[in-house]
């Protein structure tokens, strides 16, 4: 006897980028359209999803601890896991006893198994883990975000050609794919006609976006279209590379008009011998020249940096290398690792790995000059007018984002998803302090 889908409830946990959390948000969306609905918080989930990451050792144990709460709280859930993780370790993935198992590509067909797994009521597991270095073209998912979000997120790229020496991405997500202008076009301002007033553009390597595609198109050509066909909404960038920061880069994105004066660099070392162990593309000197570039023509812009510290045979003269550099480059924010070994990658096979102690110890003295460089950024708005995005309201005072990405309390009510002009009078811990004009 053949069982016909009931609405079912839903469960979603993300772990990793932006990038999965646009996924993850694309599988709510096409879950509620075909009837089914989130689980209320609290309560068991007829099934759940787990999304991995594999960006570190870490990232996998963290996605194996989420699969085992999840599974723990929902006993009675059908188990599905997808992502970088389960695409990279297909045996680890199939050890932790999941129903349905999927890689970092095929999201419709995840959902569509689901349906069909408790239709036909399998009891056996099933693994369908494509090849994402098959893939000629970028999976067409709906654009949106999570409800409770003001801004809205645009995937235009997948995968990535870079191969990094430290990075599993290029293998769990196969070549560089771009999404056409004209499919951007038309997510973008179907985002802007259900009243969002900002979105990410966002995917896994931005600054190699168009590489794969017929027209000669790069990201500052899609920036450039977006802003004439979808006036008015606010354009934020994902992760940009050092190699795509040129002159003519910033005077083209300064004369769209809309884009946030926030730009997110992939630093990752400021020692030039770190760096070409690290199979980067640029230099210590060629990245500062970026940022400069990016100062003289976006004025109080903020710049965030990633950083890995403890990389394999880094000296203590690296270290102290790194550390004067990021101390010179003045970052708003930053996001510092202690070095990871991720199995499959050169990096984990170099010598002199660290001990995680010592790893740990240079992050920490990475975090107190990033602590010191964001307060240094945030005193000197103190006076400005920003635009600000509201995303959050608690008695009374309202938060969100600057375009430069400070965040920004003011007194106010009902203002999520509205953009205002705040002045800035002061500081609070790491937060700025305005009113509304």
């Amino acid at each position: 006897m053949r069982i016909e889908v009931i609405p079912l409830n839903y469960i979603i946990v993300t772990l990793g980028c932006k990038v999965n959390q646009y996924e993850s948000h694309a599988m709510e969306k096409m879950l509620n359209e075909k009837g089914h609905t989130k689980a209320p918080a609290g309560k068991s989930a007829d099934v759940i999803i787990i999304n991995t990451c594999a960006v570190t050792a870490e990232s996998g144990r963290k996605s194996r601890q989420a699969i085992r709460k999840l599974k723990q709280q929902n006993p009675n859930a059908v188990c599905a896991i997808c992502g970088c993780w389960s695409q990279t370790d297909r045996q680890a993935a199939e050890a932790m006893e999941a129903d349905i198992i999927y890689g970092s590509t095929d999201r419709r067909g995840l959902i569509s198994e689901i349906e069909e797994y408790i239709k036909e009521g399998k009891n056996k597991p099933v693994t369908e883990i494509n090849n994402p270095a098959d893939d000629k073209e970028i999976e067409d998912l709906p654009a949106g975000a999570f409800s409770e979000h003001a801004r809205a997120y645009l995937k235009i790229e997948d995968g990535c050609n870079n191969f990094c020496s430290y990075c599993i991405i290029p293998y769990a997500r196969g070549r560089v794919r771009s999404i056409p202008p004209s499919d951007a076009i038309e997510k973008a301002k179907a985002l802007r006609d259900k009243g969002y007033k900002e979105i990410v553009l966002t995917g896994i390597e931005i600054a190699s976006y168009g590489k794969d595609l017929k027209q000669n198109i790069g990201l500052i050509d899609l920036v450039e279209i977006i802003a004439a066909e979808v006036p008015g909404i606010r354009l934020r960038l994902g992760s940009l590379e050092t190699t795509i920061i040129t002159e003519e880069f910033c005077k083209r994105l300064k004369s769209a008009g809309t884009v946030c004066d926030h730009f997110h660099m992939s630093l990752q070392s400021g020692s030039d011998s770190i760096l070409k162990k690290m199979n980067r593309k640029y230099n210590t000197q060629e990245f500062k020249n970026a940022i400069d570039l990016l100062r003289e023509h976006f004025e109080d812009c903020g710049i965030t940096a990633d950083l890995i510290c403890g990389f394999p045979g880094e000296t203590q003269a690296e270290h102290a290398e790194s550390m004067r550099f990021i101390e010179a480059c003045n970052f708003s924010d930053m996001h510092i690792f202690p070095y990871s070994i991720r199995p499959g990658t050169k990096a984990a096979l170099l010598p002199n790995q660290l001990k995680k102690a010592e790893k740990a110890k240079r992050a920490a003295e990475a975090n107190e000059i990033a602590k010191k460089s964001k307060q240094k950024f945030l005193e000197s708005l103190k006076g400005k007018t920003l635009s600000v995005l509201f995303e959050t309201e608690s008695a009374g005072v309202s938060v969100g984002h600057a375009t430069n990405y400070a965040q920004v309390c003011a007194e106010g009510e009902h203002l999520r998803g509205i953009v205002k002009s705040v002045a800035i009078s002061s500081v609070s811990d790491e937060m700025l302090v305005g009113y509304l004009v």
